[in-house]
């Protein structure tokens, strides 16, 4: 099999695990809203909110993992040993501090008790022990593998989620079912973390750490980039509008997870490669992908409108193209910021970091109605876009030479 045709084959995998895993969970969040109170939904909600910025940990250390080994497989051994020795301190330590933060804020989220907050932190821990057997997965191109803790990731939480809520319909009963289902992509992905080189234990574990708590930061600042317009509609507009904003975010978070597929299969070439091409091969694919969501949701507004939730929203029918634009360009956001941790080219967070500074000041500043929001959120997308991929990165030293001793 050729490259080109194992990547073609490798991204259908991945793009089918990841679409499974969403759909599942999606299932689940459709059983809550049916099964729970509206004010117990609304807990579960901001616990679900708690744990995707949680999960930055876990995506760093995918990352980190994934590029090490793409870039030295003939360390293989060695890497992996170092992961499986460096993934169980992480978990642990990102349970146990998401956790104090959930209980923290168990008053303000207005929490039924500290249980809930509490299971927070106990699904975390194995969320990012899930993201080092993907890094492995990723990094070692074992594409089937990877879809499979995907959907084991998506299956166990909506197969245990369910299950808890049928046996007691509460916010903490769906917690537990969540934590418990957390468990099974780890199973899944467990023997990638087995057969440990005895060359691990006497290697460095800081700066494999270093760069896991680097990337998790670069990846924190795109998902605060990428939902940051949620929350800013909801303090500029009025109760209505802010309605129909978010009926057109459904559509955006599409244009943003569909292409999703495309960093993770082309991220070990990425690591691989020292020149630009293929970045830029990766940027316009993802392009391509975004300007057909454009197009047929321009060409197709009432098709676009079942999706996002019918005729309550009709509203906001002709502009439902914007939000699959903005979409669209965070898409290839998230696929330069994967480049630059490929890369190992980290200060790519201060460029994001001071997109969210210039969308927050826009926003609270200019008064700018449901179409002036999203048009903002596209353009300065766009903007980050050209600069991350015109920007020199001093940081990224030339292939493979980059960490040679260090893993």
């Amino acid at each position: 099999m050729t490259r080109s045709s194992g990547l073609l084959s490798g991204g259908s995998l991945v793009a089918a695990g990841m679409v499974g895993m969403n759909v599942a969970v999606y299932g689940l969040t459709i059983v809550a809203a049916r099964s729970l109170e509206p004010r117990d939904l609304g807990a579960l909600t901001a616990l679900m909110g708690v744990l995707l910025m949680g999960n930055v940990m876990s995506l760093g250390l995918q990352a980190s993992s994934a590029r090490r080994l793409a870039v030295h497989p003939e360390d293989r051994a060695t890497i992996i040993g170092t992961v499986a020795r460096v993934a169980p301190i992480i978990a642990l330590g990102t349970g146990l501090v998401g956790g104090l933060v959930t209980v923290a804020l168990a008053e303000p989220l207005r929490l039924p008790s500290l249980w809930p907050a509490v299971l927070t932190g106990a699904t975390l821990a194995p969320l990012t022990m899930m993201g080092a057997a993907a890094g492995v997965a990723q990094g070692t191109e074992r594409w089937r593998m990877l879809t499979a803790i995907y959907l084991g990731g998506g299956l166990g939480r909506l197969v245990f989620g369910v299950g808890a809520l049928m046996i007691e319909t509460s916010v903490t009963s769906a917690m537990i079912g969540i934590a418990i289902g957390a468990w099974v992509p780890v199973l899944v992905g467990l023997p990638l973390l087995r057969g440990r080189s005895t060359d691990a234990r006497s290697t460095s574990r800081r700066p494999f750490v270093r760069e896991a708590v680097l990337g998790s930061h670069a990846l924190l600042a795109y998902f605060v980039l990428s939902n940051l317009d949620a929350l800013l509609a909801r303090i500029v507009l009025d109760p209505h509008d802010s309605g129909l904003y978010a009926s057109g975010l459904i559509l955006s978070k599409a244009a943003v997870f569909f292409p999703q597929f495309v960093s993770i299969v082309v991220f070990p070439l990425l690591a691989r490669d020292e020149t630009s091409r293929s970045r830029h091969l990766a940027a316009g694919a993802v392009a391509g992908l975004g300007a057909m969501a454009v197009l047929v949701t321009a060409l197709l507004p009432e098709l676009a409108l079942i999706l996002v939730g019918g005729d309550q929203y009709a509203e906001v029918a002709g502009r439902l193209w914007m939000f699959a634009l903005a979409g669209s360009c965070l898409a290839v956001v998230h696929l330069l910021v994967y480049d630059a941790l490929a890369r190992h080219a980290h200060g790519v967070a201060v460029a994001v970091w001071s997109a969210v500074a210039t969308l927050s000041a826009a926003v609270l500043l200019l008064d700018l109605g449901i179409t002036g929001l999203i048009l903002t959120v596209a353009g300065i997308a766009a903007v980050l876009a050209v600069v991350v991929m015109v920007a020199p990165s001093p940081s990224a030293a030339p292939g493979p030479a980059r960490d040679r001793v260090q893993y």
